[in-house]
């Protein structure tokens, strides 16, 4: 059957109460989002696969991705309809990335039992007794409804073109009286809110590989401009020519970061035509790419800066320099300095290099889940 996936992955993830997002936990080397697109795919063989995502981490999911990424919103939704726009297929499945253990058999029940509705949507029995509005009433007339829910493409964009918030698919086909049925669905369809609901089985730990990334970045000297260098202001009357406060060996750095992660580069992030990028402090983007990393699922393990320069003389601040990184990415970093033997344009005492190494592990959510218990 002609089917598109849509999984919606742009969600704030804040009730999962945990630094990463659960979007973004390792499952093996994967992080949760390709991993339930690689295994539904595995499953049946979609048209094509659409992701949304949060708006900050499109270009990230992109780099890693082979998948259509699409912007999400705020409202599940809004997300649903930005993705629904680059849909041409006649049917389309929808689920969400907290569900990421659906079975086989789910997918391929409903593609085989949609010929004659509009939309197809799992549903699990209540087993305990159901109270509403204070009164006990029939559990046997209770549906627990799941995704992934298949839709036809024309009748769910109809359906969609209203101020009406839904919280499903067939809620909103089911408004304009749409055609619609009902399979079994599974227990271990089991959706992750909280962080104690990563006791799933088909969450595997994350891999234990060391990721390292290396940066390189040189600035020019300017005259009457402060020197900063690792977020600490070298006592001299001159500074580097840059379109933020020139602090070279923290740029170096975050492109050891992201290069670890592989992420791209730092102008990708901080592009220098962006003015509100304009002299700000170099530890602000240093900040901005620490928190990125942790929300992504990474620790930095540690980091090593190499200093090339002939002037200024960095022997009376190596160590502060160091102190205040390693303060800065909470990890312990090591800072060199040496010249470049009169060669060059650094030989000259026309500017500074900084070369630096960084590595990243992934998070270890599996530990830290069975700690807690």
């Amino acid at each position: 059957m002609d089917v598109t996936l849509i999984i919606l992955s742009a969600g704030n993830s804040t009730r999962f109460n945990y630094e990463v997002k659960k979007q973004w936990i390792r499952i093996e080397n994967k992080p949760l989002w390709q991993f339930v697109a690689d295994r539904l795919n595995s499953f049946y063989p979609f048209k094509k696969t659409i992701i949304t995502a949060n708006p900050e981490e499109k270009k990230i999911y992109e780099k890693i991705s082979n998948y259509e990424i699409v912007k999400g919103d705020k409202e599940r939704q809004l997300s649903l309809i930005n993705a629904l726009e680059r849909v041409n297929t006649k049917y389309v499945m929808i689920t969400d990335v907290a569900r990421p253990c659906v079975p086989k058999e789910i997918i391929l029940n409903l593609i085989q039992n949609i010929k004659d509705y509009d939309c197809i949507a799992p549903f699990l029995k209540p087993v305990d007794t159901v109270v509403y509005e204070n009164k006990t009433i029939n559990r046997d007339k209770v549906r627990l409804i799941q995704t992934p829910q298949l839709s036809k493409t024309s009748i769910l964009k109809k359906a969609l073109k209203t101020n009406q918030l839904f919280t499903d698919e067939r809620a909103a086909i089911e408004a304009i009286n749409g055609k619609i049925t009902y399979i079994l669905g599974s227990e271990e369809s089991k959706k992750i809110t909280y962080f104690k609901d990563l006791n799933l089985p088909c969450l595997k730990k994350p891999s234990n590989i060391i990721l390292t990334g290396n940066g390189y970045d040189t600035h020019k000297f300017e005259k009457n401009k402060k020197m900063i260098l690792g977020g600490v202001e070298i006592d001299v009357d001159y500074g580097l020519k840059a379109h933020s406060d020139g602090d070279v060996v923290i740029h170096s750095l975050i492109d050891a970061l992201l290069g670890a992660a592989g992420f791209g580069d730092i102008g990708e992030f901080f592009p220098d035509i962006d003015e509100k990028y304009k002299n700000i402090d170099s530890t602000k983007l240093l900040e901005y790419v620490k928190n990125l990393l942790t929300k992504t699922g990474y620790e930095i393990i540690n980091a090593d800066i190499s200093i090339i320069a002939e002037k200024p003389k960095l022997k009376d601040y190596k160590t502060k320099i160091q102190k205040n990184l390693s303060k800065l990415l909470n990890a312990p970093v090591n800072v060199k300095a040496t010249t470049n033997e009169k060669m060059g344009f650094i030989g000259r005492g026309e500017g500074i290099a900084v070369i630096s190494t960084a590595n990243l592990k992934y998070k270890d959510w599996y530990e830290d889940y069975h700690s807690r218990k």
